[in-house]
């Protein structure tokens, strides 16, 4: 398995315990105690999932999720919760949140949604530009798929994971015209035939976030009554 979890958690017994349950899962497992360390580490380590704590020392959770987005990660991000910060739950996945989980949560839960996240993140692991070097570069745009980072203009662009992977698998496949049943089964493993708004939507957010005119798109392109296509 080899895949590697960053915890932030500030509660020295679900530290332990958990971390020992995600170890006995084969996970490699990294702990900060506060928020200063968790953003340090998230910034400068490789991972392949965080879990934030949204009550910190020095930051909250939502500001590390705010603060690694805008540093152009995209690895996934999960927020474990108390009870009845509903409020917390939605700023976080506007923040770029992937998915969170209620204190106190079953293990069995957890582990399923982080499995669930794991899964998705390696769709598309086996991909990777032609040179070698894990780096697309398209007019401003620059993305590093080892680092999971994208800067446009030399500027961190903040995406959510799964903007990163949609992004990713369109970049892999320049020119040529994608459905939207090929890229819910590729970036969000769905079968075909559901949710294909949901790709809309995303495109339309790389587009707000890529794009020099995001109504007038030259990257992201509409394949009427098809899908999309990028274009370098």
């Amino acid at each position: 398995m080899n895949e590697t979890i960053l915890f932030v958690e500030d509660e020295e017994e679900l530290c332990m315990t958990l971390g020992d349950r995600l170890r006995n899962h084969g996970y490699t497992v990294d702990i900060a105690s506060d928020g200063d360390i968790g953003f340090e580490k998230a910034t400068q380590l490789p991972f392949d999932l965080m879990i934030f704590d949204i009550m910190l020392p020095f930051r909250s959770g939502l500001d590390l999720c705010l603060e690694v987005r805008r540093a152009g990660i995209g690895t996934p991000i999960l927020l474990l919760t108390a009870l009845g910060q509903t409020v917390e739950k939605v700023v976080g996945l506007k923040l770029g949140a992937d998915d969170y989980v209620t204190k106190p949560f079953d293990t069995f839960e957890l582990m399923a949604r982080i499995e669930a996240l794991l899964r998705r993140k390696s769709i598309n692991s086996g991909l990777g530009p032609t040179n070698g070097s894990g780096r697309y570069a398209f007019g401003s745009v620059v993305m590093d798929t080892r680092r999971t980072e994208v800067t446009c203009d030399g500027k961190p662009v903040n995406l959510t994971a799964r903007e990163f992977n949609l992004l990713r698998y369109l970049a892999e496949h320049p020119g040529i015209n994608i459905s939207r049943d090929e890229l819910l089964l590729e970036v969000w493993g769905h079968q075909s035939g559901t949710l294909t708004r949901t790709v809309d939507v995303h495109i339309a957010s790389l587009r707000q976030k890529l794009e020099t005119i995001p109504k007038k798109p030259k990257m992201i392109i509409t394949v009427q009554g098809t899908g999309y296509k990028f274009q370098i």
